[in-house]
This record gives C-alpha cells, structure tokens and sequence, in this order.
C-alpha cells in the first residue's frame, strides 16, 4: 500500500509558477507509474500529467503541454510538478496518484491510490 501527501499549492497571479510536490510511503515507490490530475469546481478530474516508474517517459494533457513538467526521484520516493505560465483556468485542487505496474496512464481509473489533494488558486 501507499500513502501519498502533495504540498505546495498556494495562490499565485497569472503568469507565475509554483511547483508541487508528492511524497510517498513505503519501499516500493518504482513500481508505481506516478500521475497528477486536478478538479475544479462543478467539473470532473482531469489529467495533467504522468510519468512512467523508471522517470523516463512523461505523459501532458494538451492544456498543459510545455508549461508544466513532472519529474520523480524514486531514491526519495518524491513526484513533482512544476508548473510555470500559470493561468486562471488552471486553478483546481491537484491530486497525486500511484497506478501499481503502470505506464502513465491519462485514465483516473487506472489508478490505485490518491492523495488529499492541495488548492492551487491562479489570480488574473
């Protein structure tokens, strides 16, 4: 099982960056395809990015292609999002999640464990 906890939302003005981070227990952390998606209110989730358990491949919603970038340090058990450019319509709470064995899916569903989420709110 994993437990995961993101940091590092916050509020920021257009055009501004912030970088999130995801911390995962336990010692199995390369095993698990690493993704992030976001919801806004009265919307579904949506996916943003992903990347596969060696790092070496990474996986961008079309609205957030060469904006964001995820990275992952499996000898820390950290996922990271760095987000730059922000815009209004990114803000969303964002969520971590781990999909055992995968590849980067863009699917919610594939994914077998989340985090609570952290608030990132872009100001115009």
């Amino acid at each position: 099982q994993v437990q995961l906890v993101e940091s590092g939302g916050g509020l920021v003005q257009a055009g501004g960056s912030l970088r999130l981070s995801c911390a995962a227990s336990g010692r199995t952390f390369s095993r698990y395809a690493m993704g992030w998606f976001r919801q806004a209110p009265g919307k579904e989730r949506q996916f943003v990015a992903a990347v596969s358990r060696s790092g070496d491949r990474e996986y961008y919603a079309d609205s957030v292609k060469d904006r964001f970038t995820i990275s992952r340090d499996n000898a820390k058990n950290t996922v990271s999002l760095q987000m730059n450019s922000l815009k209004p319509e990114d803000t969303a709470v964002y969520y971590c999640a781990a999909d055992l064995l995968g590849y980067g899916s863009s699917r919610s569903y594939d994914y077998d464990y989340w985090g609570q989420g952290t608030q990132v709110t872009v100001s115009s």
